[in-house]
């Protein structure tokens, strides 16, 4: 006769201290748990409202300058660097650990329009409104922070001066090029005083450059006369350009997909494109009420932040319609340029009350060591939420955003504005001969034609 027995190690199931966990052996046999689907629903549903219970995004603010923040930089050498500048001329290099001025850099005489750093992370690159472009030897971070002082200040290395005024600068990812904007295009050279190249397509000034991640001699532009360029440096003229209804104030280049960009535009949507098809956007982000003046991308591609006269910071997924979070507070002005930070964990936003303010990304991420036992929590209720986000109680409660009375009120009136455009095209389509009438996706509705 053959007997079946169960048996175990002993060494599986007992634990080797008192302050161990017992272990404990699960059946996933579904039909052992028949209410298995609404534990984990009410589960979904406690995540969500900690979520918004432990939401707390802002971090701090770092005060010093005496102006509008008009623009920032990263280095790419240094985690916990970022440098801004101010219109009145004030250049700053910020500690973000411990929010506080590590060195300045005098010299500009007007607003300073563009700031970039190398990537190694050595020479810093500024430009303005005063007709010059001046290259800074960035001091070399120390262990010893203590010793540095917000009373440092750095001469230029070398002061280059043109002929017209600068609205923007970027440096190539890979080399030894920057571009400024102006009047025109030009590519400079670290070690020359003249430019080494100019482009120029119309008479309207450049305001906007960035240079492509992946490709370093592909570089796009926009303009005042609402275009937007995209060059190559191994031509001798522009390799692509579009006109659109309204002017585009920046752009980003996606770090992990280099032929997408993403356009901050004047009529308060961002319009990402594929860079070997512009004639029509690959996706439209909408919810700003006023002119996107600034944007970029997270290392990881995966969202990009924004920054609007609208006296907000809102971050979008790279391939959503709408923001996933919008952060905002009383004393915030006009925000003029916003970064995410080289770890993608902080976002820095500069507005027009001369303060930069320092954000968590994710609105109730636990800062500080987490345990890998908190660490599995938070995997399991974030697992367990996206699971059932789609049952509307979930939906409400994490879609749900505190807004200021403004926004508020100007999202209700665009929102009217729009359902009237609606209901009149569609009598105007009603009432005309089929075929007559042809409604634009509004992913082409923006563009009005693309120059060869």
């Amino acid at each position: 006769m053959k007997i079946k027995t169960l048996s175990r190690s002993v060494d599986e199931y007992t634990r080797e201290r008192s302050q161990d966990l017992q272990r404990v052996f699960h059946n996933f046999d579904p039909s052992l748990r028949p209410m298995e689907k609404a534990v984990e629903y009410q589960r979904a549903l406690t995540a969500a409202k900690l979520e918004k219970i432990f939401a707390r995004p802002f971090v701090g603010a770092m005060d010093g300058h005496r102006d509008g923040i008009s623009c920032m930089a990263k280095n790419p050498n240094y985690l916990k660097g970022i440098f801004s500048a101010s219109m009145d001329g004030d250049i700053r290099l910020w500690d973000i650990s411990s929010r506080r001025t590590v060195c300045q850099f005098p010299g500009h005489q007007g607003a300073v329009r563009g700031l970039t750093a190398s990537t190694d992370g050595n020479v810093l690159v500024s430009c303005g409104t005063d007709c010059t472009v001046r290259l800074w030897n960035v001091p070399r971070p120390t262990l010893e922070d203590s010793n540095i002082s917000s009373e440092n200040s750095i001469e230029p290395s070398a002061t280059y001066v043109w002929k017209n005024a600068f609205w923007a600068v970027d440096h190539q990812f890979e080399g030894e090029l920057f571009a400024t904007a102006g009047a025109q295009l030009d590519i400079w050279n670290h070690n020359r005083s003249q430019p080494v190249q100019s482009f120029q397509w119309g008479t309207d000034s450049v305001i906007s450059v960035r240079f492509n991640p992946g490709e370093p001699d592909i570089l796009a532009t926009s303009a005042s006369d609402r275009s937007i360029t995209i060059y190559d440096l191994r031509m001798s003229s522009a390799a692509r350009k579009i006109i659109m209804m309204t002017k585009t104030n920046s752009i980003a280049w996606n770090p992990m997909e280099p032929m997408n960009l993403t356009a901050a535009n004047e009529d308060g949507s961002c319009y990402s494109f594929d860079g070997r098809k512009l004639d029509e956007a690959k996706c439209v982000h909408k919810d700003h009420v006023s002119a996107v003046m600034d944007i970029d991308f997270s290392p990881t591609g995966r969202e990009f932040v924004t920054g609007s006269y609208d006296r907000s910071v809102r971050i979008f997924p790279y391939n959503g319609g709408h923001s996933r979070e919008i952060y905002h507070t009383k004393r915030m002005q006009r925000v003029f340029c916003v970064k995410y930070s080289c770890d993608a964990t902080y976002v820095i936003s500069g507005s027009d009350d001369t303060n930069l303010r320092l954000w968590k990304a994710k609105a109730s991420e636990q800062l500080g060591v987490i345990l890998p036992r908190e660490q599995k929590k938070h995997e399991y209720n974030e697992a367990v939420k996206n699971r059932y986000k789609h049952l509307p109680e979930v939906k409400r409660i994490v879609r749900h955003r505190h807004l200021p009375k403004p926004i508020y009120k100007a999202m209700a009136i665009i929102r009217t504005v729009n359902d009237s455009k609606r209901r009149k095209e569609a009598r105007r389509k009603a009432h005309s001969a089929p075929g007559t009438v042809v409604t634009k996706p509004l992913r082409k509705r923006k563009i009005i034609k693309e120059v060869e």
